[in-house]
């Protein structure tokens, strides 16, 4: 993190606050004991940065911004130019925000729902058109937040790796997430009959796993602007997430419309703790990524 001369206490300041952040965790570092490091008082710590919150953001900064530049240069490219070229400037961009990805892994969603939040929010929706395609299907979508979700969430669980390797073995799963399904596959009729009409015209990349009708959850109209890629990083909060496929999205049968109040309790402490993802807690209290993200952002 390099900065002008003139701006040197607030670089030492988010410095600082990176370091204790990841040695204690967001929520548990105070503004006197950042001041106390760099022998400042909180006083002067809120001259540079008016709430915690504003030292959050201010860290996520070169992140974001390194991606919205990313999505600037692949949008004028050809669509699998532009699929590669986000997939694997995405990976690189996590790999050089390591640490700080890593420290703000659990905290990100406290960054509320300001410019920083919905700027996340629009990249994330950018890289998942980006890489689904122009006129996608729903496969085509989902399979995008996957693409994105393997190109990110291995860079905070994998710390002990290199670079080098993370990087090879993540756009391998990519890779393999996106490529089309052999001839013979492809020609084989679709074995759930419970199927929509609309999915046997759909084409487009995915894996050639084939899970038996028996063992298989009912299908849901997901797109990828209903849940997040991953955990790192969050698509967009339900009030936006009115994209293609909305019409005919519907809630898969049996789960509750919201949480409740101790199960949101419940959600926000497994979140704090870094023991579960998102996805096992969803898993854990029957409802889908997006409630889960909802409860977590909401204050």
């Amino acid at each position: 993190m390099t900065a002008d001369p003139a701006d040197d206490t607030r670089t030492r300041i988010l410095r600082a606050a990176l370091d204790l952040f990841a040695e204690h965790g967001y929520q548990r570092t105070s503004l006197r004991q950042i001041g106390e490091r760099l022998r400042l008082t909180k006083t002067a710590i809120l001259y540079h940065f008016p709430a915690k919150e504003h030292l959050l953001a201010a860290l996520v900064e070169p992140l974001v911004a390194d991606l919205e530049a990313l999505l600037d240069s692949a949008q004028s490219q050809p669509t699998e130019r532009a699929r590669w070229t986000v997939l694997e400037g995405w990976l690189d961009v996590m790999l050089a925000h390591r640490r700080p990805l890593g420290m703000l892994f659990h905290d990100i969603a406290l960054i509320g729902r300001g410019d920083t939040y919905h700027r996340l929010m629009e990249v994330a929706m950018r890289a998942n058109d980006l890489i689904a395609g122009p006129n996608a299907g729903r496969r085509e979508r989902v399979l995008a937040v996957q693409a994105v979700g393997a190109c990110s969430d291995p860079v905070v669980f994998f710390t002990d790796v290199s670079d080098e390797v993370l990087r090879a073995d993540m756009l391998d799963g990519a890779r393999r997430l996106l490529a089309p399904l052999p001839a013979d596959a492809a020609a084989r009729p679709h074995e759930d009959a419970g199927a929509e009409p609309h999915e046997e015209a759909t084409a487009g990349p995915r894996t050639a796993t084939t899970v038996p009708p028996s063992r298989r959850e009912p299908r849901t109209h997901t797109t990828a602007r209903d849940g997040a890629p991953g955990g790192v990083i969050p698509t967009t909060p339900p009030s936006v997430a009115s994209g293609a496929g909305t019409a005919s999205r519907r809630r898969r049968p049996g789960r509750p419309p919201a949480l409740g109040r101790e199960q949101v309790e419940a959600a926000r402490r497994m979140h704090e703790a870094g023991t579960h993802s998102v996805d096992s807690i969803a898993a854990a209290l029957g409802v889908s990524r997006a409630t889960v993200y909802r409860h977590l952002t909401a204050p």
